[in-house]
């Protein structure tokens, strides 16, 4: 977004939503913090509503401010959008693919896919982010990536215009070392949480913007800010080293258990019936119909259910 008048202002105010203080927002943006203190001020008196909660741990948005936070967003990515679309007509060449996923989707079926689409397509550039679902739902509000998969987001806000296209239904497996003492019956989940927990993905504040505020802070603090773990790292292969050499329990999506075993770890069996969720794909509503956006859900869409069981 160019850096002119008002322009200027919504780029400071979204970095300074992204930081959750205006010390972090000040440092990224290379001002000075009285500078940017000031001009949020003057941003929320040209609006005529208070935009930031402040406290001592830093500021958080009011429900004025998470509004112009995802209109800003949304003008962000189309002025970026646009930008890159004449960058293409320049250049002629194809449009590439920009997605999202974990590690387990990736793994199983969508490497395959990118391949086939650069066999069908070998002009077009291919970027693929792998991460958490609420990392990148963070890069697709900005624009950096089109789509992505993951777990459905309990709790998400209406605000942040999304759709969720369902693909299957999966389980989080216990994976340990062989060896181990959970292995050889089945296991409570009791027995299994006397153990550490390793998780593969990080937890960070700036993303409870996400979740609608009257189910925000128990999302957040039940699942992504899980008190009892003994390791975290967004690096599965970190978390498999970490397990590896421990007696802790890697707690990951079960349909890796193969790719998990060839590295040397075994699902444990579980005692009670695990709680399934719906994996799929979200996608900006605001994409929807795009021949383009809609070429490529089809296009996982197959490729998922070649390899995992559709949703009856």
């Amino acid at each position: 977004m160019p850096e002119d008048g008002m322009d200027k202002l919504l780029t400071q105010f979204l970095a300074v939503a992204d930081a959750g203080s205006m010390s972090g927002a000040a440092t990224s943006l290379f001002v000075t913090q009285p500078t940017l203190t000031f001009n949020m001020r003057k941003l929320e008196e040209n609006i005529g509503v208070p935009l930031f909660e402040r406290s001592s741990r830093g500021v958080r948005l009011t429900r004025y401010g998470e509004t112009l936070y995802e209109n800003a967003r949304l003008m962000n990515r189309l002025y970026d959008n646009t930008l890159n679309a004449i960058a293409d007509q320049k250049r002629g060449t194809e449009k590439g693919l920009t997605l999202g996923s974990g590690y387990s989707w990736w793994s199983i079926f969508l490497k395959d896919m990118v391949i086939a689409y650069q066999r069908e397509f070998p002009r077009a550039p291919v970027q693929v982010s792998l991460g958490n679902q609420l990392r990148l739902m963070d890069q697709m509000l900005s624009g950096d990536i089109s789509m992505f998969l993951a777990h459905e987001i309990e709790g998400l806000s209406s605000g942040i215009g999304t759709d969720f296209i369902p693909l299957t239904r999966v389980y989080n497996a216990f994976f340990v070392r062989e060896g181990h003492p959970l292995t050889g019956a089945a296991r409570s989940k009791a027995e299994v949480d006397a153990y550490p927990i390793v998780l593969s993905s990080l937890a960070e504040s700036r993303h409870e913007r996400f979740f609608d505020p009257s189910r925000r802070r128990t999302r957040v603090e039940t699942v992504f800010d899980r008190a009892s773990y003994a390791f975290r790292s967004n690096s599965l292969a970190a978390c498999i080293d970490y397990t590896l050499g421990t007696d802790a329990v890697l707690i990951h999506t079960h349909v890796l258990r193969d790719d998990l075993r060839r590295r040397g770890l075994v699902e444990v069996d579980q005692a009670e019936e695990p709680r399934r969720a719906v994996s799929g794909i979200y996608v900006l509503k605001e994409w929807r119909g795009d021949d383009r956006i809609e070429d490529l859900i089809l296009r996982i869409t197959r490729a998922a259910h070649a390899v995992l069981p559709p949703i009856a």
